[in-house]
């Protein structure tokens, strides 16, 4: 199982080139890519469809819509459905957004992402790709995420179709959840599995935690529990590998790369 369900998330080796990237996944039998936004944009989305297709690779997400708290959320997801789909990516991952600017109505901004979702999931359906919110460590909630838990996710997600909203599990934020487990096998049953990503949780974080994601096997995540319950739930799809590290980011990205597959091998496979 080692490279059948491997998907290398591109902010793993985020300082690597996207034309280098693929090559050097597709040298290593890396079929599967999770690709962000912001360097899809960089490069062009056509040209980025036609390096990814070239090489033979699937786009297993893209990274990121969401955050709709802004003014032209709506208009920005869109964009972010339209490329997604452009792409061949089945999902595009939603992070949510914090609290607005002065704000402290915390229910507010909630309610805010389940009608921003209710709004968006038509056109995601249309375009064949399954929104799929991410629920965020609480450390994040006042500013990048006030969706906090897998059961808010599953309950934000709970009125629309499943083929149009799901769920993302990420074990860096989801490990401490004792009910975590409990919401993976929910969320199969409800047919809302649309991503599973995976990296570990060291400590002390540095600081600034969003840099903090540990290399798989180098913190305390029951690793390998996570992805035997992603596969009871009934979920055979792509595994991500998506770690923020400033160490790793200074590695040479086929170098980076390697450490990863031997430690997906060791840790999660």
């Amino acid at each position: 199982m080692t490279l059948e369900r491997f998907s290398l998330n591109q902010w793993t080796t985020r300082y690597w080139p996207l034309p280098e990237l693929v090559d050097g996944c597709a040298s290593r039998g890396v079929r599967g890519i999770g690709l962000w936004r912001e360097p899809v944009a960089e490069y062009g989305l056509a040209r980025t469809v036609k390096i990814v297709r070239d090489a033979g690779i699937t786009v297993t997400s893209l990274c990121r819509g969401g955050f709709f708290q802004k003014e032209d959320a709506i208009a920005d997801n869109r964009r972010a459905i339209e490329e997604a789909a452009a792409l061949g990516a089945p999902v595009l991952l939603l992070v949510s957004g914090g609290l607005p600017d002065g704000s402290r109505d915390l229910d507010g901004a909630r309610e805010r992402v389940s009608e921003a979702l209710a709004e968006l999931a038509p056109y995601a359906g249309e375009h064949n790709v399954q929104l799929a919110i991410e629920p965020l460590h609480p450390m994040f909630c006042s500013d990048r995420c006030v969706v906090s838990t897998l059961a808010q996710a599953l309950d934000i997600a709970a009125p629309l179709p499943a083929h149009e909203v799901g769920v993302a599990i990420d074990t860096y934020h989801l490990w401490w959840d004792p009910d975590a487990y409990t919401g993976i096998a929910r969320a199969g049953a409800e047919g809302r599995l649309a991503v599973f990503q995976v990296a570990d949780w060291t400590t002390p974080l540095p600081e600034g935690a969003l840099t903090g994601r540990g290399m798989l096997g180098d913190g305390c995540v029951e690793l390998r529990r996570f992805r035997e319950a992603v596969d009871a739930a009934g979920y055979a799809g792509p595994i991500e590998v998506e770690i923020f590290n400033d160490a790793l980011w200074a590695m040479p990205g086929p170098g980076a790369l390697d450490l990863t597959l031997s430690r997906f091998a060791e840790h999660v496979a």
